[in-house]
Formats: C-alpha cells, structure tokens, sequence
C-alpha cells in the first residue's frame, strides 16, 4: 500500500482501495488503483471469465438540457445525436477545426436529457469547450457529485441483475434508470449496458455519497473481485479499443484512427444532416477518399515474445521508417506481444510485415485485424 502525492485529487472510493491493498498511482489528475494484489495478470484473467469491478470515478459526467441540446450536440461530433432513440447510447468524438480529436465520449439520450461521458484528463477542458460553444443553446451541466463504477466480464450481469433485478433486460449501448437494493436505503443508479474492456458488462453512475455502499455490495457477490488501471489498459487494448492521448488525439482525424464506424451516414456527404461540426470538409474528404489518407491506425501482432511500446519506430522490410506504435504490450490472453500503430497507407494492408526497433534492433511484427480478442458484448 502506497502512499500518493497528497495533492492528486481522491475518487469516492479512494479509501476502499487502500482498505484492499491497492498500489495507488497519478492518473489524469487523481490518485488511481493500477493494481491489487493479486496483480494485473490475474486481474485481467478475472475479467475475462468472471466479472471484475472498476474504479472509474475520474471520468467526467455532464447532462445536456433543453429541447435544443440534440441538435446543438451535433454541432461539435460528427455523429447523429437527434436520430438517437431515448435509452441508447452512442460513442462519439469532440473535434476541432481542422478535424483533430480533443476528446472520445459516450452519450445516452435520457429523454429528459443528454447524458455525456468523457475523459478524465480531458474533462476540464471538454466542459468549457462545450459550455462556450453551445451554452446558449442548452443548459450543460457538470454532475461532479456523481462516482462511475464498471462491472466488466461474462458473469457481469449475474452479479449486478442479484442486487438489481430488470438490468438483465438492457442491451449493450443501452441505459435506463435503477434501483440498487440495499438494507439501508435503495441506491439510485444510472446504468449503461456497455464498457471499456470487449466483455460484456456495465457502467454504473452512482452519487458519490453511495458510491462506496454500492462497491461493497458488489465485491460481495462471488463473481466480483476488483481490477485496476493496468488490467484495463491490457483489457482494452485486446479489444481494439483508443485510449485517448495515445492512440487518438488532436492530431489524428476519425478516419486516420480507423473510427469510420463512429460517423453514420446521415452526417456523411450527402445525407440529411452532412457535416455542420469542426473540421467536417477535412473529415468528410478523407472519408470520402480514403486514397487520400498518408496513415492510418492498424493493429500488430509480435511475431516474436518482445513486448512492443508506445512511441517505438516501425520501419520497413528496406529499413525505411514508416510509422510509430501508439499502444502495445505482451497479451495477457494471447500471450504475445499486441499493440496498435500509425502507418503509412502503403503498409496498412493485413499480414504485411514490418519491424519495430526495440533498444536498436528490429523486432517482426505482423499488420492484424482488431480487435485482437473477440468482443463479447450482449446484443440481446
């Protein structure tokens, strides 16, 4: 058990995780859970079969209010906020004017509002961003009196629908409101069918008053066990998943980071709601072109057992460099090395070999498809 810097901001359960013997580290401002004792690997194992319980309080939440926030919204993401039905949930992306990332997000719509999701390095940022661009449209406001759980893993739902009968119900990217039952008093809860890992499983908002009652009641049931920032980062990265400031940021467009996906087509060229966000003529261009892209986000696999890092050159067969890793690391499922890269466009196709220079020699690696374990997400 360590002690951390005392100035780093402490999460609702900050406590709790020194009672379970948390190592503690800074992240994104906060004094944040890397690793319990039983350590990353087991961790990381433990979500992949049973169900594991995270820490995510560090995220920032907001609510959009009023009959104009949709269409407001859809003026800084290029995705389709006002098409969204009332209890989904969409991934999106804030831009800036010449197309680059300032921050990835989730949002549900709750009918009564917007509920937004986003980063916690980012979220200071996110909500003046927001705020001056849109406040005279909507009311945007900050909710940092509410904690973030996330209980990932296949046995997820039959550890959270024990204490809260119905969420069983939810598909993912799906939400609603619950009641959590609890001796004292029901916990009131917003939850969301979805994560951060490829399993099945759910994030929990929760007020930071009963944030640590919920925790308890959930490492009671026998499927639970707690996981830190390391398993999620291995976890993550398996599933083919950004992690904002490494593998996207402002200087990557949606569609040099692969996430074509995220924009539907009635905010592409020629559907009904086309652009109207920051950067969309770059974008929408590249979208529409993709020769015209100079990388592109593509996945490695290690042909040999050398963990490849953030920041590590990729260069040709010819010796030539053609790209940098973003995200890597030995597979805790796979067990071999992953990770996710830049390329040029040339060598983004799958199976073509490159090599990454690790301490000065070259290291094979192989262009792979993500994600690189299956998702598992419950789609009803």
């Amino acid at each position: 058990m360590s002690s951390p810097d005392q100035n780093l901001l402490h999460t609702p359960l900050y406590d709790l995780h020194l009672s379970l013997g948390a190592r503690m580290v800074p992240f994104a401002g906060y004094a944040m859970p890397v690793q319990y004792p039983a350590g990353l690997m087991a961790e990381h194992h433990h979500t992949r079969t049973a169900a594991s319980l995270f820490d995510v309080s560090h995220m920032g939440q907001l609510r959009l209010v009023g009959p104009d926030s949709a269409a407001a919204f859809e003026t800084l993401i290029p995705v389709d906020v006002q098409g969204l039905a009332v209890g989904k949930q969409r991934y999106g992306m804030l831009l800036n004017e010449t197309g680059g990332i300032l921050d990835d997000l989730m949002f549900v719509n709750r009918g009564a509002d917007i509920f937004v999701i986003v980063n916690g390095a980012c979220k200071v940022g996110d909500i003046t961003h927001i705020q001056a661009r849109i406040g005279q449209r909507c009311q945007v406001i900050p909710m940092p009196e509410r904690a973030l759980l996330a209980l990932q893993g296949p046995q997820a739902v039959a550890a959270l629908q024990r204490l809260c009968p119905g969420v069983e119900k939810l598909v993912f990217m799906s939400g609603g409101h619950f009641h959590v039952r609890h001796s004292a008093q029901d916990i009131e809860c917003f939850i969301t069918r979805s994560g951060y890992t490829g399993e099945d499983g759910f994030e929990i908002s929760v007020h930071e008053m009963q944030a640590e009652a919920l925790a308890h009641l959930l490492l009671a049931q026998p499927e639970v066990k707690p996981a830190g920032l390391g398993a999620r980062n291995s976890l993550r990265l398996e599933a083919g998943l950004c992690l904002y400031g490494n593998d996207i940021d402002t200087s990557t467009t949606p569609i040099e980071a692969g996430l074509n996906w995220a924009i539907q087509k009635v905010r592409r060229s020629g559907g009904a709601r086309a652009g109207g966000f920051p950067g969309a003529d770059k974008v929408l261009a590249q979208l529409d072109t993709p020769a015209s892209l100079t990388r592109q986000r593509v996945g490695l696999i290690g042909l040999e057992r050398v963990p490849v890092r953030e920041h590590v050159e990729l260069q040709d067969l010819a010796g030539q460099r053609v790209g940098e890793v973003s995200s890597g690391l030995l597979s805790p499922t796979l067990d071999k090395p992953v990770a996710m890269a830049y390329v040029t466009a040339q060598c983004a196709a799958v199976g073509t070999r490159l090599n990454a220079i690790v301490r000065g020699k070259p290291v094979a690696m192989e262009v792979s498809v993500m994600p690189f374990v299956p998702n598992r997400y419950y789609r009803g």
